[in-house]
């Protein structure tokens, strides 16, 4: 296997791209997958629109404004001439971002692509040692952020990159500086298998993982879920909850809306009632969220402010059936549920309208494939329970990190899934595979979480497993050993609660404490988390 020689000056990412051997197997069945050897993403996705559709089409809605093509093209454009020419960015230096979904933090994404930089965006949510721990392992020249969201970025220290803040008042604010500019800019001319994007993903660890995505990735999955599954028009208005720095809301709410020249309501923050409103308010036809959000506007008695919707996207965790039947009896919808990973870029397997089987994530995605294995990589029977593996035009490439070689085996990305295939070739969602709780759509590595309640005082060890709960498909639960002379009460819990949420992602926080004398131990000391799970699970307290 080759690359095509980088337009990339700065070779951090490619020379830390793992070995061909560790690459999973990669297919571009489909015509449209077979892209040129010089590709731009954002030449791709927004000169191209403008070429093709004008400048004046709506593109960025937000509650309070509206941005066409041409002036989120002049504000990319200006960007990457802030970058290039205030900071003297190169092709291949990484560009930290950080700020909630809105207009400037899209405009910001695009022009660093444009520049040849590498985005690397990051959860607004994050606090301090999340952030130096990402900006340590991706190293970036810059870091964008919201300034609403500085103190974390300032708090963690990180000597590397130069911070640009956007959105304030002051004189080195982003967006004065591109009011300077002329707005002309030309791509620079990247391979298309130059990394544009570096997306995290936790692991099992807490240490988390980078992976490394091509700038064809970016495209490959406009051009296998959305074009084949999810269909959508120029006419069409995306919505969702789901932050940029997830790959479901780059796909969802920039990529997938730009390649057909639709538009897209960016929200910053909205509950399950005001997420409907919006909806309702801005003719939203495409509204992609979790489980949760959807079991939520049930509950809030707001279904009907979905009447003008074509299409519900679900992601982020397993659909259940009984969600998806209470749903499409309420509004007539046909929920289209969906697996992805960070490692994939987006969804791989899914169904859509009369395909769709309730319970079941559908079929591989046009352009993939997917089968059942053992642990050794051998295909299982339909009906017998094994891992999930996949191949298709996206694959998993973590930067510089041995569990490339866990991930992905015999040339098959492992996602870490359990499942089953039917005769019929439809996959059912069994468990996660691994300690990582998803809960309401979001990655929660356990350890992470023992880490943080760890440097509490009066902790004096813990372990932090997923328990089943019917809202939010897994709750965060902590089993705490107190030190000697705390109070085992629920002041202490709230105390332990407030203390995660300052120092880690405010959701990440355990949902449910209960304090033990010990934690289960094996012989040779080891911690016992599955004999924990059957506690969580049989509801031994």
């Amino acid at each position: 296997m080759e690359l095509s020689p980088s337009a990339h000056a700065d070779s951090f990412c490619r020379d830390r791209l793992p070995p061909f051997s560790l690459w999973p197997q990669l297919h571009f069945d489909l015509p449209e997958l077979r892209y040129p050897d010089r590709l731009n993403a954002a030449q791709r996705l927004l000169d191209d629109a403008v070429d093709r559709w004008g400048p004046d089409r709506p593109c960025l809605l937000t509650p309070t404004e509206s941005w066409t093509y041409g002036e989120l093209q002049r504000r990319a454009n200006q960007v990457a001439q802030v970058l290039t020419e205030d900071f003297a960015l190169r092709p291949g230096n990484r560009v930290l971002l950080r700020g909630p979904n809105n207009p400037w933090l899209v405009a910001t994404w695009f022009g660093v692509l444009k520049a040849g930089g590498v985005a690397v965006t990051t959860m607004p949510l994050l606090r301090a040692t999340e952030l130096a721990e990402l900006s340590d392992i991706s190293r970036p020249a810059v870091a964008v952020c919201d300034h609403r969201f500085l103190d974390e970025l300032t708090a963690a220290g990180t000597p590397g990159p130069t911070v640009i803040t956007y959105g304030g008042a002051g004189e080195g604010d982003l967006t004065r500086r591109c009011a300077g500019k002329s707005g002309t800019f030309t791509a620079v001319d990247t391979a298309a298998d130059d990394v544009a994007l570096i997306a995290f993903t936790s692991g099992t660890t807490g240490r988390p993982k980078a992976t490394l995505h091509f700038h064809r990735d970016i495209l490959a999955n406009a051009d296998t879920f959305s074009r084949h599954v999810l269909k959508p028009c120029r006419d069409d208005v995306f919505a969702g909850t789901p932050p940029l720095a997830f790959t479901f809301g780059l796909g969802g709410l920039v990529v997938f809306p730009l390649h057909v020249g639709a538009s897209t309501l960016l929200v910053e923050q909205a509950t399950p009632e005001q997420l409907a409103e919006l909806v309702a308010d801005r003719q939203v036809t495409v509204l992609l969220t979790a489980p949760t959000a959807y079991r939520a506007i049930m509950a809030a008695g707001v279904t009907h402010k979905l009447s003008g919707l074509r299409r519900c996207v679900s992601a982020g965790e397993a659909l259940p059936a009984k969600v998806w039947e209470e749903f499409h009896a309420a509004t007539g919808h046909r929920i289209i549920d969906g697996i992805g990973a960070t490692e994939m870029l987006h969804v791989f397997i899914s169904a859509a309208d009369q395909d769709i089987r309730p319970g079941s994530t559908g079929r591989p995605v046009p352009g993939y494939r997917a089968r059942i294995v053992d642990e050794q990589g051998d295909p299982v029977p339909d009906g017998q329970p094994g891992l999930l593996a996949v191949t298709g035009p996206t694959g998993c490439r973590y930067m510089d990190d041995p569990r490339q070689s866990t991930y992905v085996r015999h040339g098959w990305n492992v996602t870490g899934d359990t499942y089953v295939r039917d005769q019929d070739g439809y996959f059912w969602y069994v468990a996660r595979s691994d300690d990582m709780i998803v809960s309401s759509g979001y990655n929660i590595a356990g350890p992470e979480v023992e880490k943080a309640l760890a440097t509490h005082s009066c902790v004096e060890e813990c372990a932090v497993v997923g328990v089943p709960d019917a809202k939010r498909g897994m709750l965060v639960k902590a089993y705490v050993v107190l030190r000697p002379g705390v109070r085992a009460d629920e002041a202490t819990v709230r105390e332990l609660q407030n203390h995660v949420k300052q120092t880690i992602a405010p959701y990440k926080y355990p949902r449910a404490i209960e304090f033990l004398g010990e934690l289960p131990r094996t012989s040779n000391g080891k911690l016992q988390r599955g004999e924990l799970r059957r506690r969580a699970g049989s509801g031994v307290s």
